[in-house]
């Protein structure tokens, strides 16, 4: 076993002059995890701070910057899983969240349940996570271009990670603005367990991206994780998950995956995904927007 982190920002159409902020945002996300965990810090804070740093970042789809639905509102999603106790939390449709994978962190160590919208932002609010006003979250770009409602060459994509530390915990993570003009109320897949994350400590953890609508029926998250089984590498066992999901549905969709013994794979249909990663035996984070 070693220590290893990976996360991603999307599995999307990148543009060429969105590359490099794809990249560095990535990476960046990697070293808040990665310092974390050679630190001495738990599975839970790397993921949590991996994802903050991205969810920051308004070069993807998650708080700031997260996409606009029909009516010109953002609404997010977001969950963690913990592969010792499997215990989880999440998120939906809140709007008035800064972090909200912080949240679902916290929803986890309650008591696993899933929250939404205004049930979801009053638990934050009593658990002191940092509010805010919806329109803090849609920035001047998303909101010209749900005005002109053109086609978006860079669509920007839900965010995740998955993280493995000194302890054997594996633990993953993923957060969204769901998807561009979606209907009032539509939930995705990435607060879901089972399609939009999962973690096992005998197996692996996963963290996907794509249409939701597709994920969800593939249980996308927890089929790779299956396919770990019997010591199948991470790359085989993601590339094998994309498949099946193709086999079964229209869609496109993504998926990181850690192995127990912190193994990396990852695996997409989409043009583009924006993933980096890095464990003990690398000497510098690995970042790519396609495989």
């Amino acid at each position: 076993m070693v220590l290893s982190i990976i996360v991603h920002g999307g599995a999307k159409t990148i543009s060429e002059d969105k590359a490099k902020a794809n990249i560095e945002g990535c990476k960046a996300a990697a070293e808040a995890g990665w310092s974390i965990l050679t630190g001495g810090g738990n599975a839970k804070d790397a993921v949590e701070a991996a994802i903050r740093v991205l969810e920051d970042n308004p070069t993807f789809n998650a708080s700031i910057g997260a996409t606009l639905d029909t009516e010109g509102e953002v609404f997010l999603d977001a969950a963690m899983m913990e592969g010792d106790s499997y215990g989880w939390g999440g998120v939906a449709a809140v709007q008035k969240v800064r972090h909200p994978i912080s949240v679902a962190r916290k929803v986890m160590g309650n008591k696993s349940m899933l929250l939404v919208s205004e049930g979801a932002e009053k638990f934050a609010a009593e658990h002191g996570d940092e509010m805010c006003a919806p329109s803090e979250l849609i920035t001047d770009e998303q909101r010209q271009e749900w005005e002109e409602q053109g086609a978006v060459l860079d669509r920007p994509a839900t965010v995740g990670c998955v993280a493995l530390d000194d302890s054997g915990l594996l633990v993953a993570g993923t957060s969204t603005g769901g998807l561009a003009n979606q209907p009032p109320g539509r939930v995705g897949d990435s607060a879901l367990v089972g399609s939009g994350l999962y973690a096992d400590n005998n197996l692996g953890g996963c963290s996907t991206t794509g249409d939701g609508e597709s994920i969800i029926p593939a249980v996308l998250a927890k089929t790779a994780i299956d396919f770990l089984m019997g010591g199948r590498h991470p790359n085989e066992a993601a590339q094998m998950a994309i498949d099946t999901l193709k086999s079964k549905v229209k869609g496109e969709a993504g998926c990181i995956l850690l192995d127990s013994q912190g193994r990396v794979g990852w695996a997409y249909n989409s043009q583009d995904m924006a993933v980096a990663y890095m464990n003990e035996i690398m000497e510098e984070i690995a970042v790519f927007t396609r495989k």
